[in-house]
């Protein structure tokens, strides 16, 4: 069983949606790793701290405090305590950057990373600056584009170590309010797409998207006339709405060298629409990446006060 006394620090990514925590020793290695679905979205401000303890009472010392290095939404407007953004063109944030709290249980040194905005055109992130941070640690040479598939998508212009610009899209979103509060939803399958359709969707829609919101519509009637299946419905629709954003970035970030930060079905959905239009990606983990931008923090952390 893991005690507090073999617990140096915890790294949490509080999103949303969801509360993700890793509690790591001294030498660097993972002794727990936790979840919850307590994201800043179900909280009031006064209910961060009591959720947070929920999941890391037991891994707290018995004498002293233990450091807690979050990044994500507890440090946005609504959440725990509003962590001021950093302004690009900038580095990512680091631990000096951070907002330190003042919480209840004495047993908790919290510090929030802020994200980052952009004036113009106006744009923001939080959480996405971390993965920068990470994946910038083990590739200090890199130019190009990152991309971080999710419910909001970011796409980012990266040199010398610093983030010059980003874009945002809703794609995520915009199918999960598709697919669950329009007519489409009445011909789409659930958690399956056909690639076959997906990957058509996204080469006429990169090709012509002055059709994207004549697409839409065509999703529904092609399942009522024309034999579709609701599999083939779910990635066409899929696929107009990445292939929507891709048309939207190929003209303002460079998309011969791209990254994507992310494992799951959405990131390899991504891999797969830059891929039927020539593109070759790399694809990386994001939850370790992200880990290794709260632990770069943390070791500055450590540092600065030994």
């Amino acid at each position: 069983m893991t005690t507090g006394t073999e617990i140096a620090w915890i790294a949490a990514d509080w999103g949303t949606t969801n509360l993700r925590i890793w509690a790591l020793d001294a030498a660097g290695d993972i002794r727990a790793h936790r979840q919850s679905d307590r994201g800043m979205g179900k909280l009031n401000r006064d209910g961060f701290e009591p959720a947070l303890l929920d999941l890391i009472s037991d891994l707290l010392p018995g004498e002293g405090s233990l450091p807690v290095i979050i990044c994500g939404m507890a440090g946005s407007r609504q959440g725990w305590a509003e962590a001021p953004y950093k302004s690009a063109p900038c580095a990512p944030p680091t631990i000096d950057d951070a907002t330190i709290l003042s919480s209840d249980d004495a047993r908790l040194d919290v510090r929030i990373l802020p994200g980052i905005k952009q004036m113009a055109p106006p744009d923001v992130m939080r959480g996405e600056e971390t993965q920068i941070a990470g994946f910038l640690a083990d590739h200090t040479a890199f130019s190009g584009t990152l991309c971080l598939p999710g419910t909001h998508s970011k796409w980012v212009a990266l040199k010398d170590g610093r983030v010059e610009r980003f874009q945002t899209f809703m794609t995520g979103e915009s199918f999960a309010l598709y697919s669950e509060h329009s007519v489409l939803r009445h011909g789409l399958a659930s958690g399956t797409l056909n690639m076959d359709t997906f990957r058509d969707a996204v080469v006429r829609t990169v090709e012509t998207p002055s059709g994207f919101a004549s697409e839409l519509f065509a999703v529904r009637a092609a399942g009522l006339i024309a034999g579709q299946t609701p599999e083939e419905a779910s990635g066409r629709l899929s696929g107009l709405l990445i292939g929507a954003e891709l048309a939207a970035v190929r003209d303002n970030f460079n998309l011969d060298d791209v990254v994507l930060l992310g494992s799951d079905r959405i990131a390899t959905s991504y891999r797969s629409a830059l891929g039927c239009l020539g593109y070759q990606v790399q694809m990386l983990d994001a939850g370790s990446i992200t880990l290794r931008g709260l632990a770069l923090a943390y070791s500055s952390f450590s540092k600065g006060s030994s």
